[in-house]
């Protein structure tokens, strides 16, 4: 059901999951972050995937066009990440670590199915396209 400014709710939400992912990856880099070494260039990584992710959210809020896509794939790379931390985990002999893991896999796979709605899809589709298509109504042939 769309919003009173025409935006899907599905579009709101999955922006606003797209920044938990963002704080997720910013989270963990500061967990990887040794006290006193300051930045390492592993920290890189997580970091980068945080910027995606809000840029990618944000172009999915402000309709810009592929902007699901961007969001899809800046959700699945930390999904993918997340769940093999789980997996390994899980060989170690689980425990509680693996399961303090689990649910770090929310976000990311909510606003990767939230980015593959397809009122998502058209809503990033139409960006920038006149309501009534691409000709003006006096330009029939």
């Amino acid at each position: 059901m769309p919003a009173e400014s025409g935006r899907p709710i599905a579009v709101t939400c999955a922006a606003v999951f797209g920044l938990l992912v963002a704080a997720e990856e910013v989270w963990l880099s500061s967990l990887l972050r040794t006290p006193g070494d300051g930045w390492a260039w592993y920290l890189v990584v997580p970091v980068l995937l945080a910027i995606l992710t809000v840029a990618a959210s944000a172009a999915v809020f402000w309709r810009r066009p592929l902007g699901w896509l961007l969001l899809a794939v800046a959700a699945a790379l930390p999904l993918l990440g997340m769940l093999a931390l789980v997996v390994l985990f899980a060989f170690l002999g689980g425990g509680p670590a693996m399961w303090e893991a689990v649910p770090l896999l929310i976000g990311p796979l909510v606003a990767l199915v939230l980015s593959l709605r397809r009122s998502v899809r058209q809503w990033t589709r139409q960006a920038g396209r006149p309501p009534g298509g691409r000709r003006s109504p006096g330009a029939a042939h």
